[in-house]
């Protein structure tokens, strides 16, 4: 799909060192994180068969933004540096970043079921964000600058991020600094000259074990008394004292019961709950660290982090719906039907593609819509469209999965594994009793049956339902920042307006506190900075 945005400029200077797919698999050689896979230690990341399928992933991000025909996409110029860079560790200027950021995601995506690098993306625009709003409320520039630097070093390494960010948490109906063992949140234990001391534990920590470094992030909003939770810091994943438990990247093993799994023993995702034991960080890995009211900003970073990642996500779900509605249309095929002639079958396609195109055009809306954040300039996404469209994507998971299962018919469970392909007592039967299409081979056939099996109806599709529903927020967190920026006061005063009612806006009234301004498209092309959609001026939405 292309966005109908300016194309991202490909400066003829300083184009940052991009790394490739084989670049990255050295470069996790020469770190010596400890980490644990089912209960056993990895000697090397980057060989490890438990971890290949995430590996893959990232190292495909790699390749695509070194393709020339995918540059417009994969890589964005980071004007302040005058610096092109990989759109993964680029500051957002314009709606157009957005728009391109989405579709960028979409197509990796679509290869890999979930590319896992854009939440670095995310992150780092959050922690743009929070960094500025420190130096503002500090009237400083300490922070900004502290970030900058790290960020230049990312952009110049071609660095990959994991994000640390939900803590382990404890007891739920506790804050942090109330919970009986204080290691079920990141905290700080001890402040010196040369940095700070941090302990505790993160959990569902994506990718981890296969990233160069972690981003560790607040989860929550804190109180004065949690001063000491409110930490947010740059570690490398190797750093002494840093204990990585993690699941295996998906479904890598060589005997399964339909045989090896087409999608996932090649793509797939890991997570890990991550263990701090007194890691130092220097101070120029830290962002902040609770002091000073730093605290009381936590709640910006988490907000901004998850409104830039609910619409990454959209993006991310789009691209595996498109696997969804290939596999299906070539199932239908393959069974000897065409979907345009049988509405049996073109209604269930129909209805996958309005899923996966509706929540995907909300983060086209969102992205139309940004505005760049007051403080560090940068922009983010409208959250109204973010919030919708991440809560359809979540909700409807399951159905796209129910749609997939629809269109193909029963063969994708009653397909005996493969190992009969080979028996002679059975294969010459199977082959010919099999086969549908006369124009499809069996092997065809069966081959789409067992890569939708494998997406759908496995452990690696139950992990997909589960990261889509959980993932970026549950529906209740994503339902509570719907119903904080829709501007419900907007649609009162419309109405009131329209009954006569003569009721003027009152910043009181619970009902009426929201309100949306009126917008109109900008004219001419899109420069760095402006956005795609701009505010009508106050007087044109005043009434008579």
């Amino acid at each position: 799909m292309n966005a109908t945005t300016p194309p991202v400029p490909t400066p003829q200077a300083r184009p940052a060192t991009l790394m490739s797919g084989a670049d990255y698999r050295d470069s996790l050689r020469r770190y010596k994180p400890t980490v644990y896979v089912d209960g056993q230690l990895v000697d090397s990341v980057a060989d490890a068969p438990s971890l290949r399928p995430g590996v893959n992933a990232l190292a495909y991000t790699y390749d695509f933004a070194r393709d020339p025909a995918m540059a417009p996409l994969a890589l964005a110029m980071q004007s302040d540096r005058g610096l092109t860079v990989n759109r993964m560790a680029h500051i957002n200027e314009s709606a157009g970043d957005l728009l391109n950021k989405l579709e960028a995601v979409r197509l990796l995506c679509q290869e890999t079921g979930c590319a896992q690098r854009y939440l670095m993306h995310d992150a780092l625009n959050g922690i743009a964000q929070v960094s500025a709003r420190l130096d503002d409320a500090k009237g400083g520039t300490e922070h900004r600058a502290r970030f900058q630097a790290y960020l230049a070093r990312v952009q110049d390494e071609d660095l990959s991020l994991g994000v640390a960010m939900t803590d382990a948490k404890g007891d739920r109906s506790k804050r942090p600094h109330q919970q009986a063992n204080p290691d079920t949140y990141v905290h700080v234990v001890e402040r010196n000259g040369k940095g700070i001391v941090i302990s505790g534990t993160k959990a569902i920590v994506t990718g981890a074990p296969y990233m160069h470094e972690l981003l560790v992030m607040p989860g929550r909003n804190m109180g004065a008394e949690d001063a000491d939770f409110a930490v947010c810091c740059a570690v490398p994943i190797d750093a002494p004292g840093m204990t990585l438990v993690s699941r295996p990247a998906g479904r890598p093993g060589d005997k399964l019961e339909h045989g090896a799994a087409l999608f996932s023993r090649r793509y797939g995702q890991a997570t890990a709950v991550v263990i701090f034991d007194r890691v130092f960080v220097p101070w120029e890995r830290v962002f902040y660290a609770g002091q000073d009211g730093e605290w009381e900003h936590s709640g910006v970073l988490t907000y901004s982090y998850a409104t830039h990642h609910r619409h990454s996500c959209i993006a991310a779900r789009a691209g595996f719906g498109d696997l969804l509605i290939g596999a299906g249309a070539l199932m239908c095929e393959a069974n000897g039907f065409d979907p345009g002639e049988k509405s049996n079958l073109r209604e269930p396609m129909v209805e996958l593609i309005k899923i996966t195109e509706g929540f995907f055009a909300c983060g086209v809306a969102a992205s139309v819509y940004g505005t760049p954040d007051p403080y560090s300039g940068s922009f983010m996404p409208e959250p109204v469209f973010s919030n919708i469209g991440k809560l359809l994507m979540s909700t409807q998971i399951y159905d796209m999965h129910r749609l997939a299962h629809e269109v193909s018919g029963g063969l994708i469970v009653a397909l005996p594994g493969p190992d009969e392909d080979h028996n002679p007592a059975t294969a010459a039967t199977l082959s010919e009793v099999l086969r549908a299409n006369p124009a499809v081979p069996y092997d065809k056939r069966i081959e789409v049956a067992r890569f939708i099996e494998d997406l759908t109806a496995s452990y690696q599709g139950g992990w997909y339902s589960v990261i889509s529903l959980h993932g970026g927020g549950s529906p209740a967190a994503l339902k509570q920042e719907i119903w904080r920026n829709y501007p419900v006061g907007s649609k009162v005063e419309l109405v009131e307006r329209l009954l006569d009612r003569g009721v003027l806006h009152d910043e009181t009234r619970a009902i009426t506190r929201n309100r949306q301004p009126g917008r109109c498209c900008d004219t001419g092309c899109t420069v760095p900075g402006q956005p795609v959609m701009v505010a009508l001026p106050e007087s044109t939405r005043k009434q008579d």
